[in-house]
């Protein structure tokens, strides 16, 4: 008789505040066999606070491979393994793909559960549109390739996420403001959910001159959310108005050829130096 195989849970936790860890998860945690940590020492900060003993192995990003083959073994043998990362959802930019791809093959059953992830609460508080969203992880460290990566993405219409360290955070947003645009939406969190909690919401090159004059208050991964591509709207303005305003331009000046031609038409003033300043 097949004995029965374990199964592997999923289990988010904190991304800083302690106390937003699930019911679930901590029935979850205490529970299974085997936790399959990050960091076995930012892990016993968690269990130890819930007066959880488990076993925990090591699952980084440098020996991935070699023990998600050693815990699908375990779980072959009927092991409850619990994935989790340092901080909010397994696998989003953390250690957990090959392990749960091994699952997959070898038809571990795999169960998720919900809960904190730095992007989405971000998100949630951005005030930009969030109905259609990419998530591009952490921006590229090497100056070339991020900007190369963030002029493919000037013309993204969706509302764009990104993750920053606090060290390379200036570098990244001369960048964005360069190849996405001075009054590009920026929405800038950074802390979530603990005490030096911030959320700044302004265009990129005034969040890029408050990150300049604020150095000192720089911490901890941060996470970036930028508006999505729009096109400019182009007013096309009647052929009579164009007309009046050429006519009263080669008899008076600029402003007063404007200020007549907007009341005589009933148009905005700033719509008539938009023209004139876009076919110079």
């Amino acid at each position: 008789m097949n004995k029965k195989k374990g199964t592997l849970y999923i289990v988010p936790t904190p991304i800083g505040n302690l106390t937003d860890i699930t019911y679930r998860a901590i029935s979850v945690l205490k529970k299974i066999d085997i936790i399959a940590a990050e960091n076995i020492n930012h892990t016993k900060i968690l269990i130890r606070n819930y007066k959880i003993i488990k076993n925990i192995i090591s699952v980084n990003k440098h020996n991935e491979r070699t023990k998600s083959k050693k815990l699908i073994i375990q779980l072959q043998e009927g092991k409850n393994i619990a994935l989790v990362s340092n901080a909010g959802t397994p696998t989003i930019n953390d250690p957990g793909y090959y392990l749960i791809n091994y699952c997959h093959q070898f038809e571990i059953k795999i169960v998720p559960l919900p809960g904190p992830c730095a992007a989405i609460t971000a998100l949630s508080a951005s005030g930009l549109s969030n109905n259609k969203f990419c998530y591009e992880g952490f921006i590229p460290s090497k100056n070339i390739i991020r900007k190369k990566l963030l002029n493919n993405l000037k013309k993204e219409t969706r509302t764009i996420i990104f993750y920053e360290t606090s060290n390379r955070i200036i570098s990244s947003m001369r960048d964005i403001t360069q190849e996405l645009g001075a009054d590009r939406q920026i929405v800038l969190a950074k802390e979530l959910t603990k005490k030096w909690e911030l959320i700044q919401r302004n265009t990129s090159i005034n969040i890029l001159s408050w990150l300049e004059n604020n150095k000192c208050n720089i911490r901890g991964e941060i996470t970036i959310i930028t508006s999505g591509f729009q096109e400019k709207k182009i007013n096309i303005l009647p052929k009579t108005v164009l007309n009046a305003l050429q006519i009263l331009q080669s008899k008076l000046s600029l402003k007063e050829a404007i200020h007549i031609t907007a009341k005589l038409y009933k148009i905005s003033k700033n719509l008539l130096y938009s023209h004139i300043t876009s076919k110079k």
